[in-house]
């Protein structure tokens, strides 16, 4: 491979705001792999966001980068798994497998889509230093007769057009708009561009806790919602607290420890309990031999955490802790207290096209 921006390359990145900022390229924010893509002939390399290679767990799109890409290139885009009109994250990270069959076969079954939204090289040419708006028109040529899996990230740069994206794609499981000035150049692995995210709060019950990987303070919260049928769920974690504060919580949550076994979720070694339920340290291949091990809370006390949106019966991302809920009681806390987002065909995102 011989191009004006070789692998391994790190993307450029987005910081968080609360609003949509005025005078900016719009574009949706995508729940999926982040890749950048060079193609230079038949050789096709898909790196990660932290530089590591892609390529073998989605044989199916390097068949389609050849079909659609130019010959030459490199793209800076978002690899997706579409179930039933919506984003499935869960489904795209089952095709990170150690066994080639196993990649070969899920790639029949759940086959993934790259939504290309950049473009960092063309031919013999690094686009690096070019202007936001000048690439976004390098990439629409580039990308004027692809075809699925290959799409092209609708854009815009009129931001009531962005807030209607913000406001009606949660439905087909995107999490956001991306803001980009129009004369910022490509700077990899930089915090330049504005992400906007949903956020809602939920109150939920403190059911246990993780130790902190430096030492013996909390590392982050368990989260539970109970079902309809009563039964408590595990939901996620919320985590970033100061170390001070970390320190102050295991003393404060020292007299609501048991023992695992009188714990709702005391099933969690048993790979076959996490089948029915929402258990935590469920199997992952992504945790590796992360230490999945955590302390058992009396499931009493009751927090507001702040989420952006819900992968299924569980939080997408780590949520944010706002504040204890000594008015709440835990069995209060269900999953009735969630919004329920209106469904939007991805579809009907992919086909606006660039605006």
């Amino acid at each position: 491979m011989d191009l004006p921006v070789m692998p391994p390359v790190k993307p450029m990145l987005a910081k968080s705001v609360p609003k949509i900022p005025p005078g900016m390229q719009y574009e949706a924010k995508w729940d999926g792999f982040r890749a950048i893509v060079h193609r230079d002939g038949d050789e096709v390399v898909i790196g990660s966001r932290t530089g590591k290679p892609l390529t073998r767990y989605f044989p199916e799109l390097v068949t389609a980068v050849r079909d659609n890409l130019p010959p030459r290139c490199v793209i800076d885009g978002e690899i997706v798994v579409v179930y039933e009109g919506r984003l499935d994250f869960d489904r795209l990270s089952e095709r990170i497998h150690p066994a080639d069959s196993r990649v070969r076969l899920l790639a029949e079954r759940t086959p993934a889509s790259l939504v290309a939204f950049d473009i960092l090289a063309v031919d013999d040419d690094s686009l690096l230093s070019l202007r936001q708006s000048d690439r976004r028109a390098v990439l629409e040529a580039a990308l004027s007769a692809a075809s699925p899996p290959v799409h092209l990230a609708p854009a815009t740069t009129d931001p009531a057009v962005a807030q209607e994206w913000f406001d009606r794609y949660e439905g087909a499981g995107l999490d956001g708009v991306v803001a980009k000035p129009l004369d910022l150049p490509y700077r990899p692995d930089t915090r330049v561009m504005y992400k906007i995210k949903h956020e809602r709060t939920a109150d939920c019950v403190v059911a246990g806790y993780r130790l902190h990987k430096s030492g013996p303070v909390v590392g982050s919260l368990l989260l539970g919602l109970y079902d309809a049928e009563g039964v408590l769920q595990h939901v996620g974690v919320c985590a970033a607290f100061s170390m001070k504060r970390r320190a102050e919580l295991l003393e404060e949550l020292e007299p609501l420890r048991i023992e695992p076994a009188d714990h709702p979720w005391a099933a969690w070694t048993d790979a076959a309990a996490h089948e029915g339920s929402r258990l935590p340290g469920a199997p992952s291949r992504w945790s590796g031999k992360k230490d999945l091990s955590w302390v058992a809370l009396s499931p009493e006390r009751v927090c507001e955490v702040a989420y952006d949106h819900m992968e299924g019966d569980r939080f997408r991302h780590t949520a944010q802790f706002r504040r204890w809920r000594p008015d709440r009681a835990p069995d209060g806390c269900t999953y009735a207290q969630l919004e329920e987002v209106v469904r939007y065909d991805l579809a009907e995102v992919l086909s606006v096209g660039g605006r």
